[in-house]
């Protein structure tokens, strides 16, 4: 089965063709899964590191906690309603 679009040259192939129009890619030289990926930047599955990706997420900056204005903020709201319910 050939692709719409040629994964070598992105040209459009013919819904019947053997070959690219355009480049001549087939099914032996880049009509598979592999060149496909290799265009669309998608990354082989295989190099995955779960471990580097858990790290990485872990150390991610800007992910500290609630900033001390918030803290600040919600102890100020606090009292403020403890003030007006408590006569």
């Amino acid at each position: 089965m050939n692709p719409e679009t040629c994964p070598n040259c992105g040209a459009e192939v013919p819904e019947r063709a053997r070959s690219c129009p355009h480049c001549g890619a087939d099914e032996a030289t880049g009509w598979n899964e592999r060149a496909t990926e290799q265009r669309l930047g998608v990354a082989d599955p295989d190099d995955f590191d779960a471990d580097e990706y858990a790290r990485n997420e872990a150390d991610e900056p800007g992910r500290r906690g609630l900033a001390w204005y918030w803290v600040v903020a919600a102890g100020l709201l606090l009292l403020a309603f403890l003030w007006w319910a408590i006569p």
